[in-house]
């Protein structure tokens, strides 16, 4: 006879005996032995019947996985989840913490493309991921599509069918889903602010078609940053961008294939890089544009469902000892910032390498994340030391760029957290910087992230709301009719970089606040808060 305990293994160590805890124990050794990527945490429980065959996967404190429950890919489960009989877990999913998953309920993260004219079975599979909160309830029989979000506290009624993102403390339930009612009201629905960031929404989306219209380029039909200026390569990302977040859609005007045989053309067959548009010759990575081409054009034909068309050689010719010398040469002491931004593409060039399915050498990936770990600051958090004569933003817009490529697109905790806090907050007091008459889309965005990144810590929760709070109204200050918003947040000179920077800015300032649900929008591309899911 099977032991309950396959199927009902919630008191498993509290009544189970001796000998079927020795056996249990035994297992999850084999299977962490067998598998390098997964990690379970005390009295979790995995059944011998249950098919788990992730890639990687990680299991919290008190969680379990039953009997005939069928779990693959990159999967993060938090602390008290459960992962009930007969359930489907796939793709990129991350489960917060208490999060219980009824009987025969599905959770997908990724997709088939469908297009016509080519079987199912043969085209690609592609990966947005699902991130389930804290507290949630998945009833039986419920499905979870790729790209959702769902709040904590949330419900989910059985049955449900879930295609969109479930607010925090909403209870929904049917095909495709809806909000019935509110386990927790959303004390800041109707706040003032809340109020005020629909209405920020609303005006951008209604205006985003004219503020991209003005800024392309009437002989070439590319895209500028502003009127009068360069058609670049950036201004393409930043257009695609915007239009994905605002309207859902490539820029209008625009077509799809085209854009993306656009963006991949421009990619040098043997470096994997995109030089600037103005390049007298071959640009290696080391050229600053080269290396942001990495994010913005990557990100771009990712958001078109598309990828680079040539291995990223800057990791796939690379070795752990030029790894190490490529880090060790960039200019820490004197101008962390741009070190950070060469790291920030590194990163996202070993993100695009795994992406296209290329191999990576062994060790170099090891030898990126051990150099940043090792050479962090305990004191400060951040990497680099602070010239005299600029205080800490260097060092603060350094962190940003390389932890955003590396820790948080790979989805690796940063190594002193708190550190970071006090930093990055100690900084956000110098009014060299953080005047309202001088803030810009780097600066804020440089502090909002990072105390983003770090708000599971709990710590100085309440500086950091207070901060987030002033920020975030004045960034809503200074939309421009029509034309978007100008990197310099004051400034009379809207353009699609400060647009984009900006709009992203604004919901990390509203999620540390809690109200980012009201913008109906979160990003998905250069400043997606998520790691980005691998295939």
């Amino acid at each position: 006879m099977i032991d309950r305990h396959e199927h009902s293994p919630w008191d498993f160590w509290s009544t189970a005996g001796a000998e079927a805890q020795t056996a249990q124990r035994r297992l999850q050794s084999d299977l962490v032995g067998s598998h390098p990527g997964w990690a379970f945490g005390d009295e979790c429980f995995v059944s011998e019947l249950a098919a788990v065959d992730a890639d990687t996967l990680t299991l919290g404190d008190r969680s379990y996985i039953a009997a005939g429950a069928y779990l693959t890919g990159t999967l993060q489960i938090g602390a008290d989840c459960s992962i009930n009989p007969y359930t489907v877990v796939r793709g990129t999913v991350s489960f917060g913490d208490a999060v219980r998953m009824g009987a025969h309920s599905s959770v997908l993260g990724f997709n088939h493309s469908m297009a016509p004219g080519t079987p199912v079975f043969r085209q690609p599979l592609r990966s947005d991921g699902v991130r389930i909160g804290d507290d949630v309830w998945i009833g039986s029989h419920v499905v979870v599509l790729d790209g959702v979000t769902v709040g904590d506290h949330a419900v989910l009624a059985a049955g449900a069918v879930v295609t969109k993102d479930v607010p925090s403390g909403a209870i929904v339930g049917g095909n495709p889903a809806r909000v019935l009612r509110w386990r927790l009201e959303p004390a800041s629905a109707a706040s003032p602010l809340a109020e005020r960031l629909r209405d920020f929404a609303a005006t951008a989306r209604a205006e985003a078609p004219a503020l991209l219209a003005r800024a392309r380029d009437t002989g070439t039909g590319l895209f500028v940053d502003r009127p009068g200026a360069p058609v670049t390569v950036r201004a393409q990302g930043d257009a695609i961008e915007i239009a994905d977040l605002l309207l859902g859609s490539p820029p209008p005007g625009t077509e799809r294939a085209g854009l993306v045989a656009l963006l991949q053309g421009w990619q040098d067959a043997a470096t994997g890089a995109v030089p600037p548009l103005d390049a007298a010759g071959p640009t290696d990575w080391a050229d600053d544009d080269t290396a942001y081409h990495a994010l913005s054009i990557g990100y771009a034909l990712d958001l078109l469902g598309a990828r680079f068309r040539h291995p990223l050689a800057v990791i796939t010719a690379a070795t752990p000892t030029s790894i190490v010398e490529r880090l060790q040469a960039l200019p820490w002491t004197t101008d962390p910032w741009n070190a950070g931004h060469h790291v920030d593409a590194l990163g996202t060039a070993l993100l695009w390498t795994k992406r296209r399915g290329d191999i990576v050498p062994r060790g170099v990936e090891e030898a990126l994340f051990g150099w940043l770990v090792t050479h962090a600051d305990p004191r400060s958090g951040v990497w680099g030391e602070p010239p005299a004569d600029l205080g800490l933003l260097p060092v603060v817009n350094g962190f940003y760029r390389a932890a955003r490529g590396t820790f948080a697109q790979h989805g690796v905790p940063v190594p002193y957290p708190e550190a970071v806090v006090d930093t990055v907050l100690r900084h956000a007091r110098d009014d060299r910087w953080l005047h309202p008459a001088r803030r810009d889309a780097c600066t804020v965005l440089d502090i909002a992230h990072p105390l983003w990144l770090t708000r599971d810590r709990g710590y100085r929760t309440t500086h950091t709301r207070d901060l987030a709070e002033d920020l975030l109204h004045h960034a809503l200050d200074n939309w421009h009719p029509g034309a978007g918003m100008a990197f310099r947040a004051e400034a009379t000179d809207p353009g699609l970089q400060g647009t984009e920077m900006w709009l992203a800015i604004i919901w990390y300032l509203a999620d540390l606040l809690g109200v980012s649900d009201a913008l109906g929008y979160r990003p998905r591309g250069v400043h997606r808060p998520e790691p980005a899911p691998l295939p």
